[in-house]
């Protein structure tokens, strides 16, 4: 029997917005964490922003809403999924507008990116 080889390249470099919604999201430990429910976009450039999602909770229900900068998520070829170096702590006490599940403000997304830039 042939074995098979799997890239650390995905086979293709774009993805449909729909397809990364639901993706998991794993702790550096490598616990699954939650899950991205949507993509913020900015109109002009195109770039992905932020991404609002779902943390806690079994199945998701009773989850907690957080947006977080796209940066700190990374695709994981093996897990099929998103892992970030923000902690549950770090969660907890992200200011309380990025609980919210609409669109921030650019003051509250300025202050949002400087909690994260912070010692990760």
């Amino acid at each position: 029997m042939e074995e098979t080889v799997t890239s650390a390249v995905p086979s293709h470099p774009l993805i449909e917005s729909d397809r990364v919604e639901g993706t998991a999201v794993f702790d550096a430990s490598g616990k699954r964490i939650g899950t991205i429910k949507r993509l913020v976009i900015e109109k002009v450039s195109g770039q992905v922003v932020y991404a609002v999602t779902a943390f806690g909770g079994f199945l998701d229900l009773d989850s907690e809403v957080h947006t977080i900068p796209w940066e700190q998520l990374h695709y994981d070829t093996k897990r099929h999924g998103y892992h970030t170096t923000i902690t549950e702590e770090q969660l907890r006490d992200a200011p309380e507008f990025s609980r919210d599940d609409t669109l921030l403000s650019r003051r509250e997304w300025e202050t949002l990116s400087e909690y994260y830039a912070g010692p990760l």
